[in-house]
C-alpha cells in the first residue's frame, strides 16, 4: 500500500513539473498605423452617374460628372445632356440616395439626398469660397443645346471628403445666400447622382 501511495505521488509530481514548464511566449503584433476608415483607399478620381429626379425615384440618365483631386481643390468636370439653358445651383448633399421623399404631405423628387453637406454644422449657405456649407459648389452652366461641360473647382474639398454622398443639380440658379430665398433659390432638385465609395 505504501508503495502504491509513493508511486501515485511520484506520478502527480511528474505531471505538475511537466505542466509548470515555461509556456511559449505569445507576442501580439501591434499595427503601426491607425485602423482603416471609410475614406482610406479612396482613389483621387471618381465618376458619378447622374439621373433626372422624379416622384417615382431616379429617372433617365443625363450623363456623368468626374471628380478629381488637384493641387487647387476638387476639380469637377460635368458631361451632361438635356439640361435646360442657364445657370444651375449645384451642391454635395449629405445622404447617398437620389429617391423621392415626402415633405409637408407632398412627394419631392431627390429629397432622399438630404440637406447640403455641412459636416461642421455651420448652417450657412455662402458658396464654395466662403466658410459656409462645405457642400456648396460653383454653379453649372447649360448651353442652349442642353450640354453641360465646363469644369468647376471646389477649393475646400477633396474626393475623399465627398464619397458616399450625393450630387444635386438644381433647376434654378444659386445666389449663394439665404435671401431672398433659402439655400440660394436653386429650387427643385433637377438631377442627382450618388458619389460611390470607389
Amino acid at each position: 500500500m505504501r508503495r502504491a501511495v509513493l508511486l501515485g505521488l511520484a506520478f502527480c509530481l511528474l505531471i505538475l513539473t511537466t505542466n509548470c514548464q515555461s509556456a511559449p511566449t505569445v507576442t501580439e503584433t501591434v499595427p503601426d498605423t491607425a485602423p482603416e476608415t471609410l475614406t482610406d483607399n479612396v482613389p483621387n478620381q471618381l465618376t458619378v452617374a447622374m439621373s433626372l429626379t422624379t416622384p417615382e425615384g431616379e429617372g433617365a440618365s443625363i450623363g456623368s460628372i468626374r471628380l478629381e483631386d488637384s493641387e487647387y481643390g476638387l476639380l469637377i468636370t460635368p458631361e451632361l445632356t438635356g439640361v435646360p439653358l442657364g445657370i444651375h445651383g449645384f451642391h454635395v448633399h449629405m445622404t447617398p440616395a437620389c429617391g423621392a421623399a415626402e415633405k409637408e404631405g407632398k412627394i419631392v423628387p431627390g429629397l432622399a439626398a438630404g440637406g447640403h453637406f455641412d459636416p461642421d454644422q455651420v448652417g450657412q449657405h455662402e458658396g464654395p469660397y466662403s466658410a459656409g456649407h462645405l457642400g456648396d459648389l460653383p454653379p453649372l452652366f447649360a448651353e442652349a443645346d442642353g450640354q453641360v461641360s465646363v469644369p468647376v473647382l471646389a477649393p475646400r474639398l477633396t474626393v475623399s471628403d465627398v464619397v458616399d454622398r450625393a450630387l444635386i443639380v438644381h433647376a434654378g440658379a444659386d445666389n449663394f445666400a439665404d435671401q431672398p430665398m433659402p439655400l440660394g433659390g436653386g429650387g427643385a432638385r433637377f438631377a442627382c447622382g450618388v458619389i460611390p465609395l470607389a
